[in-house]
């Protein structure tokens, strides 16, 4: 049943996670950044045909637990997006401080708007 489930769980979501440091650099030196005062966005065409994310809470956020809860607000904010974006691109989202005061719906606004600023969001 526990397999099962965790199975499920991996069908459900929309994207892949950028794990290499490699992947992470590529994308800030090739990609196009987009800044907002929570987060910066960094979008670049990827070499494998999926969507993937990856997710940088520096240490200027403070303690582990500010970190956590950054991704935790990115990653909420990326679902909601993720059916919206085509596959085959690469994001990687740097936090920064003001994200801790804000709620992932309007964490998810802003990756919007800069989504279709860079024309990858699709209806």
């Amino acid at each position: 049943m526990w397999l099962l489930l965790l199975f499920i769980g991996e069908i459900m979501r929309a994207y892949a996670k950028l794990k290499q440091n490699w992947e992470f650099h590529r994308a800030y030196k090739r990609g196009a950044a987009f800044v907002s005062p929570e987060f910066v966005l960094y979008v670049v065409k990827g070499k494998k045909g999926e969507l993937r994310l990856g997710i940088t809470p520096g240490k200027k956020l403070g303690t582990a637990v500010n970190r956590n809860r950054a991704k935790r607000v990115i990653t909420a904010a990326f679902d909601i997006c993720a059916p919206h974006i085509p596959t085959g691109h690469d994001c990687v989202i740097v936090a920064r401080t003001r994200i801790l005061d804000t709620k992932s719906n309007l964490v998810a606004v802003n990756i919007e708007r800069h989504l279709k600023k860079a024309n990858l969001w699709v209806e």
